[in-house]
């Protein structure tokens, strides 16, 4: 059933990003309809019009499903208004400032910027014949397009170490 659930976001969101015109990061990803809690978040934390027009982007979406799986109360938490800067931490770890498609991926792990671009907000990006996974999260259905860059659906939320 799982990969129905993330067979079918994919298919919703390939269809919207290929449409006569590409939709942007954030629009495709609301044409998927499994994104709420992702675009919910961006919004609170001031994101969402960055996701929206920035440029050449990678996004790390992690579904609804996914943010569901977070200990309960953790999204409320980071949703309240004075937790907006670890809003902002957790959400900018799933973006790197560059496109990076699976197949620009080496058959092991290395380790990628977000988009704060400080150097210890690395990612340990890994390809192997089971796929690829994003630090412990599994991309799920990869290389969605979008106009201003590219997503890729991961099935785990993914945290920053302090």
């Amino acid at each position: 059933m799982r990969k129905t659930i993330f067979g079918a976001a994919f298919a919703v969101m390939f269809a919207g990003a290929s449409g006569a015109q590409a939709a942007n990061i954030v629009e495709t990803a609301q044409s998927a309809g499994t994104f709420n809690t992702l675009l919910a978040a961006a919004t609170a934390a001031g994101l969402a019009e960055a996701l929206a027009t920035g440029e050449n982007l990678t996004v790390f979406a992690p579904t609804d499903e996914a943010f569901a799986a977070l200990p309960e109360g953790t999204v409320d938490t980071l949703l309240k208004p004075e937790n907006k800067d670890q809003l902002i931490a957790v959400l900018t770890y799933h973006v790197l400032p560059r496109e990076l498609a699976s197949n620009m991926l080496p058959g092991r792990t290395i380790h990628v910027k977000t988009i704060k671009g400080d150097g210890d907000r690395l990612l340990a990006v890994s390809k192997d014949g089971h796929g690829v996974t994003v630090d412990e999260a599994n991309v799920v259905a990869a290389d969605i397009r979008a106009d201003n860059g590219i997503i890729h659906v991961i099935d785990k939320v993914l945290l920053p170490s302090d």
